[in-house]
């Protein structure tokens, strides 16, 4: 994985440990017509070049992995808008070029980039992308479609992109703050990232690294509105009791919560509320790591299902970087310190996306 942080899970999970934000001043294009002038970009990414800004995330991304992705692997493709900083460039220019940048175009790309003989299939789900194409990773692993799939996940920082988060008024004009009380908008980020998804058997067979399991996962639609969740949130509790019966597991069972945490109004109070709804009184401990690498769209799932599991192994809960003020629905719930973790419980992992689209994975050692 590839984020503000740096590269690497151990260097995303220490910085995110120590509290450091990797959001800052933006200076990637001119900002002055935005809302803001902050987000977590990754400074050796060049802009409007002839690689996309992803495929400058992926492809030495691949090249440093340490993991043999084997080829007759699935291959699942998770992003919100792809390679959309190649058709920003050609119209900047004024070349009246329409360069192929769909998400089909660039999943043949990341095809080639693998090796792995399969066409695969792209999964775009707004900000749920990545958690809704691992959910659908795991499906297939235990429907016996297949014993291995390769998840892949990107989105990067464009014009295109901060313009219509700040025509949304959607952004923090610092750094955002998921879970307090003074929380004004999210802060955006970008980042690539893969797992590879294995039946046990194989994983065993092949002596894999076991980072840890997918148990159960649920989707959901709320159907509210083209960019804002529910305000009821009953399409993420759905997504949740749904993730709970994959995983055939009483919500006793979880331990703490990865929240989406964008740090919007309106998410993390929808977030709480479904977490209220599902748990009733009993705490469970919640963080949200957008505070620390932003958020990074479609590859926030990924991210944060690498970071739940080394969570899982570790037996820590990171902070909730940003967090000064706790808003009054997560008292008892969000901490800017982190804590230890029950070794008995899974983990909860909650997503949102526009269109009112929910996802919750229930994760285990």
């Amino acid at each position: 994985m590839v984020t503000a942080y740096g590269n690497g899970m151990d260097s995303c999970w220490n910085n995110i440990l120590s509290g450091r934000t990797a959001i800052s001043g933006l200076n990637r294009f001119n900002t002055k017509a935005f809302q803001s002038d902050y987000a977590a970009t990754i400074d050796s990414l060049q802009y409007h070049q002839k690689d996309s800004l992803v495929m400058q995330m992926l492809k030495p991304l691949f090249d440093r992995a340490s993991v043999s992705i084997p080829e007759d692997a699935k291959l699942i493709l998770a992003t919100t808008k792809g390679e959309i900083d190649l058709l920003e460039k050609n119209i900047l220019k004024g070349t009246g070029e329409t360069p192929d940048c769909s998400l089909t175009s660039l999943l043949k790309k990341v095809s080639a980039l693998t090796r792995v003989k399969d066409a695969g299939v792209v999964v775009s789900a707004a900000c749920a992308s990545s958690s809704a194409a691992v959910a659908r990773a795991a499906a297939m692993i235990r429907s016996k479609r297949s014993d291995c799939v390769l998840v892949v996940a990107c989105d990067s920082v464009t014009e295109f992109v901060f313009s219509g988060f700040s025509s949304l008024m959607a952004l923090d004009k610092f750094s955002a703050r998921p879970f307090d009380k003074n929380r004004k908008g999210l802060s955006l980020g970008e980042a690539a990232a893969f797992v590879l998804v294995m039946s046990k058997t194989r994983a065993r067979q092949e002596k894999r690294e076991i980072l840890g399991e997918i148990a159960g996962w649920g989707l959901s639609d709320d159907a509210n509105h083209m960019t804002g969740p529910s305000r009821e949130s009953e399409g993420l509790i759905l997504a949740i009791k749904k993730a709970l019966k994959t995983a055939a597991a009483d919500k006793s069972a979880i331990g703490f919560i990865s929240a989406h945490g964008t740090g919007t109004v309106y998410n993390d109070a929808m977030e709480m509320k479904a977490f209220h709804s599902v748990f009733k009184d009993k705490k469970i401990p919640v963080y949200s790591i957008k505070g620390g690498i932003g958020h990074t769209m479609g590859a926030a799932g990924i991210i944060e299902t690498i970071i739940a599991m080394k969570s899982l192994r570790e037996k820590r809960i990171p902070p909730t970087v940003n967090l000064r003020d706790t808003d009054a629905d997560a008292r008892g719930w969000v901490s800017p310190e982190p804590c230890p973790a029950d070794k008995r419980k899974m983990a909860l992992l909650t997503n949102a996306g526009f269109s009112g689209i929910n996802a919750a994975l229930v994760l285990a050692e």
